[in-house]
């Protein structure tokens, strides 16, 4: 089938491929020089009294003084193409992030990398984890009966739209200015969007199955415990998954608040002291762990319910699935 499964071996070059081609895109610019390198990196200062080895200037400026020196007959500077201080090579990145698990910080008492991501990790983990403890029971409530979305999902509705950053100053005179606000930034910011996307997937649910109970004498609570909470785990599960990657991207500006901490504050001291390399290190290192958090999820899901599918179908082979199947008689 021209639009069928793809094979194993397939599938794992596309996913390879998805890395490797950011990759490949980050190396050509950092390392071939006619790609982008719109400064020049002095290696040879010669007779310009301003210019030092190793630092960076704009290439038309070095021109310029290159030709004010070659006119009055004096030595000209030497100079390599380079790219931007905040654009560090790949390799720059990987020595760096060697160096931060390695190297203590440059200021006693602030944290080691690993201490500023396990901080993080806690503020994300109680963030979504109370976020979840309200959010999914009423969603599910609201996704079951049509008195309580009524009554309930006009005003969720409503709030999701107020960013959740706007609620700091509040947080932080409620809760003080250390962790508490920050959890309450990330409840904010994820526990509106989790009452509406789990109520959406409560309604999906095959109404057959509840009609069945029902037929055979099943109560309101019955139905609710024993046919719509099992009948919506699996999208519930992959729900969950998806809402705690929208944690994280509160997970920068909830650590803004009050007192900086964090994989926030290692990434903003940093900068301040223009290390680049160990700013791109932190940014990879969030990403790897939630990449990695979320294909542990995903692998779990298959243990939890192993009766799921191991992949959705693409948009095209559906498409083909429902012109194929026969005209009702």
């Amino acid at each position: 089938m021209p639009f069928g499964d793809l094979k194993p071996g397939a599938q794992l070059l596309l996913v390879w491929m998805s890395f490797l081609a950011p990759l490949v895109l980050w190396c050509a610019v950092s390392y071939i020089p006619f790609v982008w390198h719109p400064l020049m990196r002095v290696t040879d200062p010669g007779d310009v009294p301003y210019f030092k080895e190793d630092t960076l200037v704009e290439k038309k400026v070095f021109r310029e003084e290159n030709g004010k020196l070659v006119l009055a007959g004096k030595r000209p500077a030497a100079g390599v193409p380079a790219n931007p201080v905040f654009l560090p090579a790949p390799h720059e990145v990987g020595r760096a992030l060697h160096k931060s698990f390695t190297t203590p910080p440059r200021r006693n008492g602030e944290p080691w990398l690993h201490e500023s991501l396990w901080h993080s990790i806690r503020i994300i983990f109680w963030g979504f984890f109370w976020s979840s403890v309200f959010g999914v029971p009423l969603g599910i409530v609201c996704g079951t009966f049509p008195a309580f979305s009524k009554l309930g999902e006009p005003a969720v509705d409503f709030c999701r739209y107020m960013p959740a950053p706007v609620f700091g100053a509040l947080a932080v005179a409620v809760m003080g200015i250390y962790d508490g606000p920050k959890i309450a930034i990330i409840f904010i910011g994820t526990f509106f969007q989790q009452v509406l996307v789990v109520a959406n997937t409560t309604r999906k649910l095959d109404t057959s199955l509840v009609e069945a109970a029902q037929t055979l004498g099943a109560g309101r609570l019955q139905v609710l415990f024993q046919v719509v909470v099992p009948g919506i785990a699996v999208d519930l599960y992959n729900d969950m998954r998806i809402l705690l990657g929208w944690a994280w991207t509160y997970l920068i500006v909830a650590e803004y608040i009050g007192a900086s901490s964090g994989i926030t504050y290692f990434i903003n001291q940093q900068a301040k002291y223009r290390i680049y390399d160990n700013v791109f290190a932190a940014i990879l290192i969030i990403g790897v762990i939630g990449f990695g958090t979320d294909r542990i999820l995903d692998r779990l899901g298959h243990v939890f319910f192993p009766w799921q599918k191991s992949s959705r179908p693409g948009l095209i082979r559906t498409l083909l699935d429902s012109r194929r199947k026969p005209l009702p008689a």
